[in-house]
Parts: C-alpha cells; sequence; structure tokens
C-alpha cells in the first residue's frame, strides 16, 4: 500500500488537496468503464440493483449513487492501496475511539456523468464550520472528518468541466467575496472557475484528486463534446454515517472482506436483548 510521504502531509497541510498520479490502472479503468457503459442510460430516481440514479435537479450531470453496489471493480476501490493509508492518515484517530469500529467509514460513494453545459456550483469552505467536513491538525496529528478521492476515468483537461478548487480554503475563516455570486441560483450555473483564486485540476485518466471536503470546491463548466467521468469516495471517522438514505446491501456485505466491511458498514453489528 502507498505510504503518505513527509511532502505529501506538508502539500495536504497548505493547500488541503493532493493528486496522487495513476491511482487506477489502465486494466482497473476499462473494467470500470465498461460497467459505467451500461450505467450511462440511468435516469434520475432509476435503480440499477442497488445503485441508483441521482442529481440535484440542475446542470450537474447524472450521479450514480452507491457505486460500490455496481460489481467488483467498483467493490475494489472501498480500501483501495493506492489511496487507503492517505484515507487512515488524515482522517486520523488511530488507537482513538475515532477508530473503535473500524479504520473509516465511507458515508457517500457515486460516479458522475458531465457533458457539455453541465457543471456543479462552487460551495463548501472552512468559513461554514461544518463539523461533517471540517479540518483539524493537532499534536502532529490529521483529524479530518471527510476527505474525499475523485477519481478520473477519462482525461479532463481544458474545456472538460475539470474540478474547481480554492488552494487552502480549508483553512480559511473568511467567506469568499464571491462565493454567493456563484452559487447556484434559479438552476441557472456561474463560473466556479473564473473566482478569483480558483484553480482548475486537470487529471489524465486513472488520476486521483484526493482532498479535504472543506476545501472550497465546484467544478468548471464543460464546453467540449463527449462526457467526463470520475467516481468519489468520500472517506470519515468510523463513527459517523450516512450522508443520503442509502445502506449498503446484504449482497454486497456478504462478498466483501472484513476489512472492507468494517468501511462499509463500522455499526453492521447492532447489540439488543437478544445479543446482551
Amino acid at each position: 500500500m502507498n505510504k503518505v510521504t513527509k511532502l505529501q502531509e506538508y502539500l495536504f497541510d497548505l493547500n488541503g488537496y493532493l493528486i496522487i498520479k495513476n491511482a487506477l490502472n489502465k486494466k482497473e479503468i476499462q473494467s470500470i468503464n465498461k460497467i459505467l457503459d451500461k450505467l450511462k442510460k440511468l435516469k434520475n430516481n432509476e435503480w440499477y440493483g442497488y445503485a441508483h440514479g441521482h442529481n440535484y435537479g440542475t446542470k450537474d450531470g447524472l450521479n450514480v449513487q452507491q457505486i460500490y453496489e455496481a460489481g467488483k471493480p467498483f467493490q475494489n476501490l472501498i480500501d483501495h492501496p493506492s489511496w487507503i493509508n492517505h484515507m487512515m492518515h488524515f482522517v486520523g484517530g488511530k488507537g482513538t475511539f475515532d477508530q473503535h469500529h473500524g479504520p473509516v467509514f465511507i458515508d457517500e460513494n457515486f460516479a458522475n456523468f458531465r457533458g457539455p453545459g453541465e457543471a456543479i456550483g462552487i460551495h463548501s469552505g472552512h468559513h461554514e464550520g461544518l463539523q461533517r467536513n471540517h479540518y483539524r491538525y493537532q499534536d502532529g496529528k490529521f483529524h479530518c472528518s471527510q476527505v474525499n478521492i475523485l477519481l478520473a476515468l477519462n482525461d479532463i483537461g481544458p474545456g472538460d468541466g475539470g474540478t474547481v478548487i480554492i488552494p487552502s480554503s480549508h483553512k480559511s475563516n473568511i467567506e469568499h467575496p464571491e462565493f454567493q455570486k456563484n452559487k447556484m441560483k434559479q438552476g441557472k450555473l456561474t463560473s466556479a472557475e473564473m473566482m478569483t483564486a480558483s484553480k482548475e485540476i486537470y487529471l489524465n485518466a486513472g488520476d486521483g484528486l484526493l482532498f479535504v471536503d472543506s476545501l472550497c470546491h465546484g467544478s468548471a463548466k464543460r464546453t467540449n463534446n463527449g462526457e467526463r467521468r470520475i467516481v468519489v469516495f468520500r472517506y470519515g471517522p468510523s463513527w459517523g454515517f450516512f450522508r443520503h438514505p442509502y445502506r449498503p446491501s446484504k449482497k454486497l456485505l456478504s462478498k466483501l472482506t472484513k476489512t472492507q466491511r468494517k468501511i462499509v458498514m463500522p455499526h453492521e453489528q447492532v447489540l439488543t436483548p437478544s445479543t446482551l
């Protein structure tokens, strides 16, 4: 498994994000895209087994929630060696109650398809002070409530609708003065990439963008033909719970390793009077 380097620690603390080159190999990308070729036909609120078509009612593309339900290639992402050590390191809590039920917890996971004219507005930021996505470094250790891995499944360059971040905004105590006018209003999107100090992230297929969720982020509007394909897994401490009302199926849990089950459903064991 890839270890977190001292330079990565520094850059993550400084900027709030890292790029993991070649997080997925060509075979993994091919296997994932083969399944996504079927899933892209889903519409909002349609199901593919236990995976669910979803969007936010704007031009943000199609999300397929619970993507780890869609087959082995996605199950392998749960504790993938390219980033699982990074998640445990940056979420933190080793040897404390934060890891009582397991090393980390995935509270949301989805694939996203985004075509011409589609984007998602700028959101998040440390100024919000939300517990769910806060950032903290104390006594030489990271304690982050949510750290994301965004995986590019095709090349994402200029015009492709890349993720836009504002570096170091995970520590800012002040809302960006341009934040409100660049949020989604009445179903219309403005350009996150036009905000002062923003940075559009370009990725090659297989690269991963790892970032703390309190980093102010969104996406550029796609202007090229074709589509952007990504997968996102969100990790937090094992005491956390699901953002959406989805739950992993018994079928999925039966296929996972012991470690994967603890990451997917750390509260699987429930004590009742009959088990006490």
